[in-house]
């Protein structure tokens, strides 16, 4: 059986290298070709490319690079008709992978699934339309979105969140973090993105609320720990801070060890939006979310958003314990007290963190598992599972 799969950015790389695995375990000759990071890499993947040239997010930032991921998509659609696997699963940043799935279907048959529904239920609900004509099956990441999806005319099957079977650190390991560094008061984990965008227009909010919070707090411990492609944005954007924060760097980290002992170890975090915020909520570690975005993209996406949050453990939970700072609110101001309450109050959040996690399918069969299972299914194996 051969599979190529697409993914841009790390989130993505998660849950394809879990869906691979479920799939090498249903299917032990599978065969993987496509765009992914280390851990679809680690999974036996043959990539394409460097899956980082994809990873781009924002209108003004699409624009200028627009000649440049044009290449890439047509390059990337011609690989999977050369190829002509049994399945193209692309995963997420739609502005790429849809596009691919579009030049697909225009002249092949191949059968398309798309990894993570598009959140119509947030912002652009006439997106499920415009994909249906050349996606046949959605993998769901969150219960309340296949219906969004079956009535555009796709098969959705609702697999869970990977981050549910993803280890956490041990009290003790949390712990052993603390003294190796010396961190004795409140810990304040610092996760501005995995994107250069991202890091590069929020690293200057986020150095000013690191210095209001020692202001008020002068015994705040921060730690950083860093995405692989922009470790050193972020270095360099620390190095000027009166006292810069631990940055984990995860070239020296290699299996996450580090990364997971600080979420566990911290008393709040001040994160971006994304997934970032359900590996905080399966750590058990309160946060705050700040996001902002080109004027553009803030004008166009604010006009279009159809929910007042979104930020996923408010989504999943029903709730709305999780304060949010986006766009023209993303500011050290009012960023800073959310983040002094929230550490003198976390047990609300507390609570929203943990029904999450079961509503995302804790404790049941793995997702990765789940998604392997729905792919064959949708592909006509009867023994999908047998």
């Amino acid at each position: 059986m051969k599979v190529f799969v697409v993914a841009g950015e790390p989130s993505g790389d998660r849950l394809g290298a879990a869906l691979m695995a479920g799939l090498g375990t249903l299917v032990p000759d599978v065969q993987f070709r496509g765009i992914g990071g280390p851990g679809m890499i680690g999974q036996g993947l043959e990539p394409l490319f460097d899956m980082d040239e994809i990873a781009i997010m924002g209108i003004t930032e699409i624009l200028r690079e627009y000649r440049h991921l044009k290449a890439r998509i047509r390059q990337t659609a011609d690989a999977v008709l050369a190829e002509r696997p049994d399945v193209l699963i692309t995963i997420d940043l739609p502005e790429f992978s849809l596009r691919v799935a579009r030049l697909v279907k225009a002249v092949s048959d191949i059968r398309v699934v798309h990894y993570v529904a598009p959140t119509v239920w947030a912002w652009r609900p006439g997106r499920a339309q415009k994909m249906a004509a050349h996606v046949d099956q959605v993998l769901a990441l969150l219960p309340f979105e296949p219906p969004y999806m079956e009535a555009a005319g796709m098969r959705c099957d609702f697999v869970g969140h990977p981050v549910v079977t993803e280890p956490v650190a041990s009290g003790d390991d949390a712990q052993a973090f603390r003294t190796a560094h010396g961190l004795t008061g409140p810990l304040a984990l610092l996760l501005p993105g995995s994107r250069r965008s991202e890091v590069g227009r929020l690293m200057p909010v986020f150095a000013e609320v690191a210095a209001r919070l020692r202001e008020q707090r002068p015994d705040m411990g921060l730690v950083l720990p860093a995405g692989g492609a922009v470790t050193t944005l972020v270095r360099e954007a620390v190095a000027d801070w009166p006292a810069p924060p631990l940055v984990i760097d995860p070239a020296a980290d290699p299996d996450g060890a580090q990364k997971r002992a600080a979420f566990a170890a911290a008393d709040l975090a001040l994160a971006a939006s994304g997934t970032v915020s359900l590996e905080l909520a399966a750590a058990g570690t309160p946060m705050v979310i700040a996001y902002d975005m080109s004027w553009l993209s803030r004008q166009i996406i604010g006009r279009m958003l159809r929910t007042d949050t979104v930020t996923l453990v408010n989504l999943v939970s029903e709730t709305r314990s999780v304060p949010e700072f986006i766009g023209r609110t993303c500011r050290p101001e009012l960023i800073v007290p959310a983040m002094l309450a929230l550490l003198d109050n976390p047990q609300a959040q507390r609570a929203a963190m943990a029904a999450t996690m079961t509503r995302l399918g804790q404790g049941g069969e793995a997702p990765g598992l789940r998604a392997a299972h729905a792919v064959l299914d949708g592909l006509g194996h009867a023994s999908a599972r047998a």
